[in-house]
């Protein structure tokens, strides 16, 4: 396992922008983006492997979140644009270690580490 520290959370109108980051302890081979909204079940959001070559994210974000990561600085982003009030959540980032597959990686279960989350709201 490793730590994750994330940070970036905030406060922002319908059509805005912002960054997550999370900072991790060592080196990972995966690391995800999930989120939980009140009274739903956590959900994919975005991941990534250690190359950053392959990506992957939930259709509700896609074109409007980028993750990307600096291996040299161990942590991973998610860039998120054009918000909407259903993106509000507790965001949490996830690493894991060894290799997972695109299916695998969509599947919060199969990480072994995860951050404290930090809150998102997103208002009309």
């Amino acid at each position: 396992q490793v730590q994750l520290v994330e940070s970036g959370g905030g406060s922002v109108q319908a059509g805005g922008s912002l960054r997550l980051s999370c900072a991790a302890s060592g080196r990972t081979y995966a690391m995800g983006w999930f989120r939980q909204a009140p009274g739903k079940e956590r959900e994919f959001v975005a991941a990534n492997t250690w190359s950053g070559d392959s990506t992957y994210y939930a259709d509700s974000v896609k074109g409007r979140f980028t993750i990307s990561r600096d291996n040299a600085k161990k942590t991973v982003y998610l860039q998120m644009s054009s918000l909407k009030p259903e993106d509000t959540a507790v965001y949490y980032c996830a690493a894991e270690l060894s290799f997972l597959s695109a299916v695998r990686l969509r599947m919060g279960n199969e990480y072994d580490s995860w951050g404290q989350g930090t809150q998102v709201t997103v208002s009309s």
